[in-house]
C-alpha cells in the first residue's frame, strides 16, 4: 500500500483554487501525536480546541469546524474513528462527536507501516506540507502540530520527489530584480556585500495551489512581511495598495510602525517594464488567505 500516494491524494472539496486544508491539517496533527505517543488516540473533545486553532491559523479565512475532517478523513483510508458504542463515526455534528466520546487515530495498517518504517512519517508529512502550504509556514506548522520533522525524515522519498512539481529556480531572481531588491511593502533592501539578505520572492497565489512561477504572481518581500503575507495579516488590494487585517493586534511601536502603518500604502515597485501583481492572483490571496477586513489608512 502506497501511503505517500494516499497522503498526496486526500479527497478534498475544491473549486477554482479554493483552499480546503482541513484533512491535511488533521493528518499532520495525527502524525505529530503519533510521533509523541504511538499508542495514543485523539478524543475529539480533548483535541477540538487544538484542531480549531490550526484551522484558524492555517486554514482559509472563512470559519470552519474540525468536526468535518475528523469524520471524513476515514474515507481516505488513513484514519479511523470509534465512539463509546463501538467502531464508526457518528457524523460531522460537533455535539454528536462530543457526546458519543468519539476518538480518532491513524488507521491500523498505517500505524503498522510507521512502526516498520519510521522514516515514512517524515516523508508523509513532507508531502502534506509541500502540496498544501508555502515553505515559509512549514517550520511554524510543524511546531504547531508537535512534529519534529528533521528527526522523522530520513530522506525525500521516491514518491515525494516525483509528486512535487519542480519550482522554477529563476523565479526568485526575476522577482527580486523586478522589485529592485526592495521589499514591496516596507522598502527594506539589506545586503551583505553584493548579496541581499532577508529578502524573499513570495508567491501571491501559493505555488501549492497552482500559483505560477511568474513575476506577475510574485512579490519581493522581507522575511517579516513574507511571513505576515502568508499568514493573512497582509494582502494586496485594488490599486496595488497594502491591506492590513483588522484582526491583527500589536501595541508596540514596532508593530505599529512595521505592520499597522502599512495600511493602504501603495506597493513599492515593480520597476517600469515589469508586470505588477495580476488581479486574478490578488483576488485569490484575498479570498483564500487574507483574514477579515482591511484596516483603513493609518493616516486617516
Amino acid at each position: 500500500m502506497d501511503w505517500l500516494e494516499r497522503a498526496a491524494r486526500l479527497r478534498q472539496w475544491t473549486r477554482s483554487g479554493t483552499r480546503a486544508p482541513h484533512k491535511p491539517l488533521l493528518l499532520l496533527y495525527a502524525l505529530g501525536r503519533f510521533q509523541q505517543d504511538a499508542a495514543g488516540e485523539l478524543r475529539y473533545s480533548a483535541v477540538e480546541e487544538d484542531l480549531q486553532r490550526l484551522l484558524t491559523e492555517y486554514g482559509p479565512p472563512n470559519r470552519t469546524t474540525p468536526a468535518y475532517p475528523f469524520h471524513h478523513l476515514v474515507s481516505d483510508g488513513v484514519w479511523e474513528v470509534r465512539t463509546d458504542r463501538g467502531p464508526g463515526s457518528p457524523g460531522t455534528g460537533v455535539r454528536e462527536l462530543r457526546t458519543a466520546g468519539a476518538a480518532g487515530r491513524l488507521a491500523p495498517e498505517l500505524r503498522a507501516a510507521l512502526r516498520r518504517e519510521p522514516a515514512l512519517l517524515g516523508r508523509m508529512a513532507r508531502v502534506l506540507l509541500d502540496l498544501h502550504f508555502p515553505p515559509s509556514l512549514h517550520a511554524d506548522l510543524c511546531d504547531s502540530v508537535g512534529l519534529e520533522l528533521e528527526s522523522a525524515e530520513a530522506g525525500t522519498g521516491q514518491f515525494s520527489a516525483a509528486a512535487r512539481k519542480r519550482r522554477d529556480p529563476l523565479m526568485r531572481e526575476r522577482v527580486l530584480t523586478a522589485y529592485e531588491y526592495r521589499c514591496a511593502f516596507c522598502g527594506y533592501d539589506g545586503r551583505i556585500g553584493a548579496v541581499p539578505v532577508g529578502l524573499e520572492a513570495a508567491h501571491v497565489r501559493w505555488w501549492a495551489f497552482d500559483g505560477p512561477d511568474d513575476v506577475e504572481n510574485g512579490l519581493c518581500l522581507c522575511s517579516l512581511h513574507h511571513k505576515l503575507f502568508d499568514m493573512g495579516v497582509l494582502g494586496v488590494g485594488d490599486g496595488h495598495r497594502v491591506l492590513v487585517s483588522q484582526r491583527f493586534v500589536g501595541h508596540s511601536p514596532a508593530a505599529r510602525e512595521h505592520v499597522i502603518a502599512l495600511a493602504d500604502r501603495p506597493l513599492i515597485g515593480p520597476q517600469p517594464g515589469a508586470p505588477p501583481v495580476a488581479a486574478i492572483h490578488r483576488s485569490w490571496h484575498i479570498s483564500q488567505v487574507f483574514h477579515g477586513s482591511p484596516r483603513p489608512s493609518a493616516a486617516a
